[in-house]
């Protein structure tokens, strides 16, 4: 598209694609007059990136081999195929949509306990001690949020255990 250069931004973060959750750090490229605009509002909410997330951040830009980002990529998507794979033999739980580049996936969860995704998630708690949050939190309710951002063993334990809790229901 005509001018598209002077009307674009680019807003992207470290926390997916170099695997630095919670370090909250990001960047922007965009045109100067973008650029000004975003920092007169990020100098009102935030001071600045922790100086041990900024190192991280240059470490990663770096250190990292574009192989070994694509390596992560296909671990990454290997442990959602088989959450989702998983999710799927479960009667009742729904998934509306296969996640593409986040590490969390929303099932729909609302055929048990009337729908209440807090209660449920504090039962499984209680129960199965697996903890898992409310898809309320994140506008969804009905569903619940599961991070597959961790080791297959640890995946297969909690498959494992929501399995058993919701066949108990």
């Amino acid at each position: 598209m005509p001018n598209m250069f002077h009307r674009t931004m680019t807003v992207n973060g470290f926390s997916k694609a170099y695997a630095m959750t919670g370090m909250r750090l990001g960047y922007m490229a965009a045109p100067a007059r973008l650029a000004k605009a975003a920092t007169t509002v990020q100098s009102q909410i935030t001071s600045c990136a922790g100086s041990i997330s900024q190192a991280a951040g240059v470490a990663a830009l770096s250190n990292v081999s574009e192989e070994e980002m694509e390596a992560n990529v296909r671990i990454m998507k290997g442990k959602r195929d088989y959450v989702v794979g998983e999710l799927q033999k479960m009667e009742g739980v729904t998934l509306g949509s296969v996640p593409d580049g986040a590490f969390y996936v929303l099932p729909d969860v609302s055929s048990y306990y009337g729908g209440d995704d807090a209660e449920l998630c504090l039962d499984l708690l209680k129960k199965k001690e697996l903890a898992l949050v409310p898809g309320e939190s994140f506008g969804a309710p009905g569903t619940i949020r599961i991070s597959y951002a961790t080791s297959m063993e640890e995946l297969g334990i909690a498959m494992k255990k929501l399995r058993e809790f919701l066949e108990e229901c």
